[in-house]
C-alpha cells in the first residue's frame, strides 16, 4: 500500500510542476478543519503530533483535532512540521484530474461508486515533507499560529504588517470582538488584533483601505484562541509604529494547482424575488475570498431599462449605492442612501474584472428582483 501511495504522490508532483507558484501559509490543524473552504487547494504548513494508525493512515493532531496526511517517504512519530497542499474532497468533482493518480479507496477511504462526500467531510494534507519540529521559545505571529495553545492566555508582544480588516484576505473569518479589529501579518502568517484602535501619537491607520497596509506596528496584548482563530486581545495593551524585521517564509514558494474560480453562493434578495421592500440592503456571498479592490468599477446597479421606456422616461433614474465588502464573511453588502423606488425591477451586475485574492476571475453575474410598495 505504501509503495503504491509513493508512486501516486510522485505522479502528482510531476503534474503540479507546471502550475503557478503560491506562498505556503502557516496555520494549524484546527483552522483547516474549521475553515476547509478557505484553505482548500492551498499549500499549508502545520505543526502537530504525527502518528501512524493501525490501518496504515498517517495523521497529524493538535490535541483536539486530527487530520489525514498523505506523505511520500517516512513519517516520523512525534512533534513534526507537515508541509503540503490541503484538499477538501467534497469541494472537488469525482472526475477532477488532480484525483486521477489516486486510488480513492486506498488514499481517502472514499467509494467512488457511492455518494460523493459533502464539503468538509473528507479532508487531507497531501504532503511533500514531514520533519521534526522544535517548540518556539518566543511569541511571534508565525509561532502563535503554528502553536495556538503554546502562548494562550499569556501577554505577548509581536511585530507585524498592518492589514486592516483582513484587506489582503489572509484569514478565513474574524473574531468580531470590537469595531476596531484588524489583522497583523508577516511573511507567511497572520493573526487578528481586537479591542485596540490602530492609532497613536501623530498617526491613525485606516481599517478599510489599503493605504496603510505597508506600515509595520508592534502590538502588546493577551493571546486568545477559538474556532480555529487566534487573536491578541489589546484591552489594556499597547500599539506603536515599528520597522519591518528580517522575516522570511519558512520555505520557498511552492507550485500549486490553480483553485476553482470564485462563485456567488447566495444572495439576499434572491434572484427573481418579488415584493421586496424598498428599504432593502443587497447581500451577496462568495465561495472564496475576493480582492476587495477589484470591485471598484465592476459593480453596476440600475433599474430595468425596459420599464423606464414603458413609463415614458428617457432613461432609468439614478441609484446612489454604496457597496462594501467584508472579507471575514466574504459578503458584498450594498446599501442605498435613499429608499429605492417602488414597483420597479432592480438589476445588480457583477461585471468582468472581479477576481479572487489569487487572481482567479469571477464570472459575470446578474441579480434581478422586483420592488413592492
Amino acid at each position: 500500500m505504501r509503495t503504491r501511495l509513493v508512486v501516486l504522490l510522485v505522479a502528482l508532483a510531476a503534474t503540479a510542476a507546471a502550475q503557478p507558484t503560491a506562498v505556503r501559509r502557516s496555520t494549524n490543524v484546527s483552522a483547516l478543519a474549521q475553515f476547509s473552504s478557505f484553505y482548500h487547494l492551498r499549500p499549508v504548513l502545520v505543526v502537530g503530533d504525527v502518528s501512524a494508525q493501525p490501518n496504515g493512515d498517517v495523521v497529524v493532531s493538535d490535541g483536539t483535532t486530527s487530520m489525514h496526511v498523505l506523505t511520500r517517504g517516512s513519517a516520523p512519530d512525534g512533534l513534526n512540521e507537515v508541509r503540503g497542499e490541503f484538499w477538501d474532497l467534497g469541494r472537488m468533482n469525482p472526475d477532477d484530474p488532480r484525483l486521477a493518480p489516486f486510488d480513492l479507496r486506498t488514499a481517502f477511504h472514499v467509494d467512488p461508486d457511492a455518494a460523493w462526500p459533502r464539503p468538509g467531510q473528507v479532508t487531507a494534507i497531501v504532503s511533500a515533507t514531514i520533519s521534526p519540529a522544535t517548540p518556539p521559545s518566543a511569541a511571534t505571529i508565525r509561532s502563535i499560529v503554528l502553536y495556538p495553545t503554546r502562548f494562550a492566555g499569556e501577554k505577548v508582544t509581536v511585530t507585524g504588517q498592518f492589514a486592516g480588516r483582513n484587506l489582503l484576505g489572509e484569514l478565513p473569518d474574524a473574531p468580531a470582538k470590537s469595531r476596531y479589529d484588524f489583522v497583523l501579518r508577516t511573511a507567511d502568517a497572520a493573526i487578528w488584533v481586537t479591542n485596540l484602535r490602530p492609532r497613536g501619537k501623530d498617526f491613525e491607520l485606516s481599517l478599510d483601505t489599503r493605504i496603510d497596509t505597508g506600515r509595520w506596528i508592534e502590538v502588546t496584548g493577551v493571546l486568545q484562541h477559538g474556532r480555529g482563530l487566534q487573536w491578541i486581545d489589546g484591552t489594556g495593551g499597547s500599539l506603536a509604529m515599528s520597522k519591518a524585521p528580517v522575516d522570511k517564509p519558512l520555505d520557498e514558494p511552492v507550485r500549486v494547482s490553480i483553485a476553482p474560480a470564485p462563485e456567488v453562493l447566495f444572495s439576499a434578495p434572491t434572484s427573481d424575488e418579488t415584493d421586496v421592500l424598498p428599504t432593502v440592503n443587497v447581500r451577496i456571498q462568495f465561495s472564496r475570498d475576493i480582492d476587495p479592490g477589484s470591485f471598484k468599477g465592476h459593480v453596476r446597479i440600475s433599474y430595468l431599462g425596459g420599464e423606464s421606456a414603458e413609463r415614458g422616461e428617457p432613461q432609468p433614474p439614478p441609484i446612489d449605492a454604496q457597496p462594501h465588502y467584508d472579507p471575514g464573511s466574504r459578503v458584498l453588502d450594498i446599501t442605498f442612501t435613499t429608499p429605492l423606488q417602488r414597483f420597479r425591477t432592480m438589476k445588480v451586475e457583477l461585471l468582468e474584472g472581479i477576481v479572487g485574492t489569487d487572481g482567479a476571475p469571477l464570472q459575470p453575474w446578474t441579480l434581478t428582483f422586483s420592488l413592492g410598495g
